[in-house]
């Protein structure tokens, strides 16, 4: 008896085989049927583009681990990671990336599609020149239906732009919309051993992609060298401000102490001789305030310079050649390979339950 048990739990793969290739009809219908409905599914689909930039910035890192962070790097674990004087470190940029500000700063970029017969800006783009699958336009349409009947009963917004500017503070549906979509197709990683910064942008043209792509590398790179120089250039412009003041009370003062002199040439006279001296001080004095804040000013400068951080591009941006997606034959290859699996759970359906049943 135990040995009969023992023959019953065990699986016949053979059994399984035949039964399978019993009902091979079955398994050739529907593999036609849904590779069929899966070609003329992906084929509507729009195709997209993706282009990526690596950046390498530099970061300070005043404090180290020293053995210890040698050996934990070893690991791939990166101990400094965060230990910086700045504020933003590389971990933040991905979330500085998806904020509201940063996207919305890229509406007025001028874009302009690869075969060159659209030129306009990038909210417009999106907003107006985006394919859709011809599977979203039934809902699109009743979504549609379904804003106007709202828009009856709910009151408008107010307006949200001003002098052609977009009020980041507060967005109407529209432009919200559009942020959303842009944010989609934004991706922005760190590497958190190396802190290389990769940069990624998905359109559905090749040539706004890579355009896009190389913008938004050059205005992270600006927001993090404006956010790094801000207290130096604030003490460049002060001192600039002073030097300038300074050196046009000293001019004033050697006018006034050449004309004086000139006029006085000839005149031997002691209280000549002493306002003289006294103007020759004075301009001596506004040279010597004019000298040290000149001094100040080159030194702030050169704060400036110390303090611009340096990026290497590792992968600039390049037009791309493919389409990154979809990838059509792969998703055919997954929809019968899901088929086969289903119509095999239904063939032995049976099996299944019998051997649940035991």
């Amino acid at each position: 008896m135990e040995n009969n048990r023992k023959d019953e739990d065990i699986i016949d793969l053979r059994k399984i085989v035949k039964k399978i290739w019993h009902r091979r009809k079955l398994f050739k219908k529907v593999l036609l049927i849904v590779f069929f409905v899966s070609c003329v599914f992906i084929l509507f689909l729009p195709r997209y583009y993706s282009c990526s930039v690596m950046l390498a910035p530099e970061v300070e890192n005043p404090m180290s681990g020293g053995t210890l962070s040698s050996l934990a790097s070893s690991f791939g674990v990166n101990l400094n990671s965060g230990m910086t004087t700045d504020a933003i470190s590389p971990l933040l940029y991905p979330d500085l990336m998806a904020s509201t500000d940063f996207v919305v700063s890229l509406f007025p970029v001028q874009v302009k599609t690869d075969d060159g017969e659209l030129s306009v800006d990038y909210y417009t783009y999106i907003l107006k020149h985006q394919k859709e699958s011809i599977w979203g336009v039934p809902f699109k349409w009743i979504m549609s239906g379904v804003k106007a009947v709202i828009d009856l009963f709910v009151e408008e917004d107010e307006l949200t732009v001003a002098d052609g500017k977009v009020n980041a503070f507060r967005l109407s549906e529209e432009q919200r919309n559009v942020v959303d979509q842009i944010s989609g197709k934004i991706q922005c990683s760190v590497d958190k051993k190396t802190d290389v910064i990769t940069i990624t942008v998905e359109d559905q043209d090749p040539l706004i992609c890579a355009s896009m792509a190389d913008t938004i590398s050059a205005r992270l790179q600006r927001f993090i060298t404006d956010y790094r120089t801000n207290k130096a250039r604030i003490d460049m412009e002060y001192y600039e401000k002073l030097t300038k003041e300074a050196k046009a009370d000293y001019e004033e003062a050697l006018e006034r102490y050449g004309h004086y002199a000139d006029a006085n040439l000839n005149v031997i006279r002691k209280t000549t001789e002493l306002k003289q001296t006294d103007l020759e001080n004075e301009m001596q004095l506004k040279y010597n305030t004019y000298s040290a804040l000149n001094t100040q000013y080159q030194a702030a400068k050169a704060k400036v310079q110390e303090r611009t951080p340096a990026f290497t591009t590792l992968q600039c941006a390049t037009v791309p050649l493919k389409a990154a997606g979809p990838k059509r034959m792969l998703f055919v290859l997954e929809m019968l390979f899901l088929a086969c699996i289903v119509v095999s759970v239904y063939v032995l359906k049976d099996d299944f339950l019998r051997q649940l049943r035991k």
